[in-house]
């Protein structure tokens, strides 16, 4: 029932994306120390939702060589400046990139509960 409402499908996709970028963040930290290691990251969700980050949507897993991210977004490289040994990976912006996916995955928890609320009150049965 909840797959068919727009913002319910919007807020399914944002948890999925925020879920991805913490799984990427936690790479990110476990590789902290490895040389030549190159920080990662997903597009911005918005970027991801209107599609433009690959040229068609994959309908499920594996579909049309999707990326490994949400909607076949594909990690791009975090931009932080290397290391002498090649490492790009900054523990303070991991820290930092990690509070702002939480508050992301919180959101999109937020939002569905609403929804849910919205749709118990029109069926009569208030919490």
């Amino acid at each position: 029932m909840f797959t068919s409402i727009a913002i319910s499908t919007m807020a399914r996709d944002l948890a999925t994306h925020a879920a991805a970028r913490q799984g990427l963040a936690a790479r990110n930290v476990a590789n902290a120390d490895t040389p030549g290691y190159r920080a990662t990251d997903l597009p911005d969700f918005a970027t991801t939702l209107n599609g433009t980050a690959t040229a068609l949507r994959a309908t499920r897993p594996g579909h049309l060589g999707a990326g490994t991210g949400p909607r076949g977004a594909d990690p791009v490289d975090a931009g932080a400046e290397p290391s002498p040994s090649g490492n790009t990976v900054s523990l303070e912006s991991e820290l930092l990139r990690s509070a702002g996916i939480r508050q992301q995955h919180e959101m999109a928890l937020g939002v569905s509960g609403t929804v849910r609320d919205i749709l118990r009150a029109a069926l009569g049965r208030i919490r």
